[in-house]
């Protein structure tokens, strides 16, 4: 019986390709309201994990049940368009913006599913449905900072910038919960801590958060809860403070010169 705390709940999920378990029966679950992360060397399988709860691939076995605004749904056979209407968006690793659209547009996307006609007919035609989502557009970009640059090229925007505009566009589709893989990849000092206040200001929001990430000075200042993976298998799951100290996690991941960042809250 699903816990009514969890927005949600993955039993024993295993993604097999060929004969490579990428995923190796993996159980978690996600307190809604919590900042959560997946953690683990490359190739433990994390992204593998997060494209199995957005069915990008399909699970060999396993359960995922997620609680949509209207109530319990099942995730492991459901469409991946299905998933973001249900409630979960994500970004990726790699950063994908229509870099042809300007700023503005690449939020619009972002609520395709939620207009009333459609996207494209909202932009060839509905006046009233095209303000409306210009409106909706720009919010979210004033949400995460990029309200000043709506009418320039995405591609013009520097890294870290991207990355917001990726964050912005999934809020767009309405998420209760909120993917991010690795999301402070490749972002300087300065960038990260504005990220920090920005994946904060999500949850403060009302929105849930599960996350990848390998800046193990954020995952730890942000987490409320972290799973550790390796070679596909869980090894480990707890509050930041117990997981930096598990002997199975220093050695797998962590290593032994890791020193825990001094503490701070949520």
């Amino acid at each position: 019986m699903r816990d009514p705390a969890h927005i949600l709940e993955a039993e024993g999920i295993t993604v097999q390709f060929g004969g490579v378990r990428a995923v190796a029966g993996v159980s978690l679950a996600i307190r809604e309201g919590s900042i959560t992360a997946l953690i683990g060397p490359n190739g433990a399988g994390k992204t593998t994990f997060f494209n199995a709860l957005t069915r990008l691939v399909q699970p060999t076995s396993g359960r995922l049940r997620f609680v949509a605004a209207e109530g319990e749904v099942e995730l492991t056979t459901m469409p991946p368009d299905h998933i973001a209407r249900a409630g979960i968006a994500r970004t990726f690793q790699n950063i994908r913006l229509f870099t042809d659209l300007s700023v503005l547009d690449n939020v619009k996307v972002g609520l395709h599913g939620r207009t009333r006609g459609g996207f494209w007919r909202a932009l060839a035609g509905n006046r009233a449905e095209e303000q409306r989502l210009t409106g909706a557009a720009l919010e979210y970009l004033d949400f995460v900072g990029l309200a000043q640059r709506e009418a320039e090229q995405s591609d013009s925007l520097s890294y870290g910038e991207q990355r917001k505009l990726e964050i912005a566009r999934a809020l767009a589709c309405g998420p209760r919960l909120l993917l991010l893989d690795e999301p402070a990849a490749g972002m300087n000092p300065q960038e990260t801590q504005a990220l920090v206040e920005l994946i904060r200001r999500i949850r403060r929001a009302g929105v849930t958060i599960l996350l990848i990430e390998h800046d193990m000075k954020l995952v730890m200042r942000i987490s409320d809860f972290v799973y550790v993976l390796d070679h596909g298998e869980l090894i480990a799951q707890g509050e930041p403070a117990l997981v930096q100290k598990d002997a199975r996690v220093i050695e797998a991941y962590l290593g032994p010169q890791y020193r825990p960042p001094a503490g701070e809250a949520n």
